[in-house]
């Protein structure tokens, strides 16, 4: 319970006390909300759960900032807005109050996952920020989501700590003359942020829908605000509702892993694919294309296919292949030479997947060129990739299945397919 809460809750009330203590407090006000759920864990385990838990931490995290500003008052100058804030302790705890209305909170997490993307902070400072701070997230979580080391995850987020402290960055919302650049950066956290959701780091954990549902309610936000309503908002929303569509079925009862092949499409949420496709269409106003649009594009085709035999995997070829053009990348370059191969043929992946340079120690890739290689019936090529692809990551589930497909390299007449990573 504690656990979801924090996902659920933290990012909210680091927003809010952020808002209330300045974003130069930013790690006073993650330290505040670290001190509540530590109460919380130890009052809780003796009195048992609150009625309304999120209440709950809201109220003894706002007790908590409005001591932190009566402390400030007292020991040290603080700014002249804190400062009227102190006049009275009934003006503190009116505004504390108010900050944690339901309308309040959506405004403060809007601001702060703007602010965080300031032009002044470099981008993969800001996208390490915004998933710290905001949606929870460790940063190790944040380092595989880069493919990058833990340690250069958290000098970025040092670096934007300092950078909103020496340039006075204020807690506040863009106006239209900066607004794209910081709505790109927003949307690229949130992408993050729902991956790491549908392809969980964590060891025993393939899957953790608290952080997609984050990753979906933060986006809703953003179309909340007539502003900031665009096309890729849209998209990337199309794209999370697809792809969400197949949780209860991405795994079978005893939790092991079902490939897409393999799936039961009719476990697939039909609401959440309409709403995918309703949402699609909204997007598709003019005069904007992104990234989001080819994914949820390729994704609606995956939604709307029978079967994985009856998939239009042609169409899936192109719109990697104008994506590749559009933001060219290796896990892109992947998903192109995936798709080839079901679109051309197993010989055209082999060949595209030589090209390919940065995956050398991403088990998908690895596991990819293993499953054409099986296709191909050279099962000792097959295998000795499956080897390598389990050397690359640290899920049970993912090291179980590669496993499987180790142990039928040395089977007859054993078909299996390796799912699109998307």
């Amino acid at each position: 319970m504690v656990d979801h809460l924090f996902r659920h809750e933290a990012g909210k009330m680091v927003s809010v006390l952020s808002r209330l203590l300045g974003l130069v407090n930013l790690q006073t006000a993650q330290d505040i909300v670290q001190d509540t759920l530590l109460q919380a864990m130890n009052t809780w385990a003796l009195s048992g759960l609150p009625d309304n838990p999120p209440a709950w931490l809201h109220k003894v995290a706002k007790n908590k900032a409005i001591d932190f500003l009566r402390r400030e008052k007292r020991f040290k100058d603080i700014t002249p807005k804190y400062a009227s804030l102190l006049q009275s302790d009934f003006a503190l705890a009116s505004v504390g109050q108010k900050l944690f209305l339901e309308n309040e909170i959506e405004d403060s997490q809007l601001a702060m996952m703007f602010t965080c993307c300031h032009e002044a902070i470099p981008e993969e400072s800001q996208i390490a920020l915004v998933l710290k701070a905001l949606c929870g997230l460790s940063v190790n979580e944040i380092a595989r989501a880069f493919l990058t080391k833990a340690e250069t995850i958290s000098k970025r987020i040092y670096r934007a700590k300092e950078k909103i402290r020496l340039e006075k960055i204020e807690l506040e919302l863009p106006d239209t003359s900066n607004l794209s650049s910081r709505l790109d950066a927003v949307l690229k956290c949130l992408y993050l942020l729902f991956s790491e959701g549908y392809n969980s780091s964590h060891p025993d954990q393939l899957i953790r829908e608290d952080l997609c549902d984050e990753a979906i309610r933060l986006a809703s936000i953003i179309t909340s605000n007539r502003i900031y309503r665009r096309p890729r908002v849209y998209a990337l929303l199309s794209l999370m509702h697809f792809q969400a569509s197949r949780f209860d079925a991405r795994l079978d009862s005893n939790q092991q892993i079902i490939l897409l092949n393999a799936q039961d499409r009719s476990r697939w949420d039909r609401q959440l694919i309409k709403k995918g496709f309703d949402l699609l269409e909204l997007a598709a106003e003019p005069f904007e294309t992104s990234t989001y649009h080819f994914e949820a594009g390729i994704a609606s085709i995956h939604a709307a296919a029978p079967s994985f035999e009856e998939t239009d995997w042609k169409s899936i070829y192109h719109l990697y292949d104008l994506l590749f053009r559009y933001q060219p990348s290796p896990v892109v370059a992947l998903n192109k030479a995936i798709a080839s191969g079901y679109a051309i043929g197993r010989e055209q992946a082999l060949n595209e997947l030589e090209l390919i340079n940065g995956l050398e120690k991403h088990h998908l890739y690895h596991a990819t060129r293993g499953q054409f290689l099986f296709d191909l019936k050279q099962k000792d090529a097959a295998r000795s990739c499956f080897e390598q692809a389990r050397k690359f990551t640290d899920s049970a589930k993912e090291q179980q299945l590669l496993a499987v497909k180790i142990a039928q390299c040395s089977e007859e007449n054993t078909e299996f397919r390796i799912q699109e990573t998307e």
